[in-house]
């Protein structure tokens, strides 16, 4: 088998939660609106990262969000 399974998970921090979401992000949405929403939270909660851009104060809407799984790295849902 040629698979490794990292005791931390393949997305083991904040840092790399962020990275993959907005990888996956930008395609979907567009480079210039993940831009704006910089910059990104990461927090895990029951073994999935939840990342989530941000908007100033003063603005109206939504922000752009991925679900990643920590151990697989699945991305388990965005919008």
């Amino acid at each position: 088998k040629w698979s490794v399974d990292p005791a931390e998970g393949f997305v083991p921090d904040e840092k790399t939660a962020i990275a993959v979401a907005i990888a996956v992000l930008k395609p979907v949405f567009g480079d210039r609106q993940i831009d704006r929403q910089s910059p990104f939270r990461a927090d895990l909660k029951d073994g999935n990262w939840w990342v989530s851009g941000s908007l100033p104060e003063e603005a109206l809407g939504g922000v752009a969000t991925a679900v990643i799984s920590k151990k697989t790295g699945e991305i388990r849902a965005i919008w």
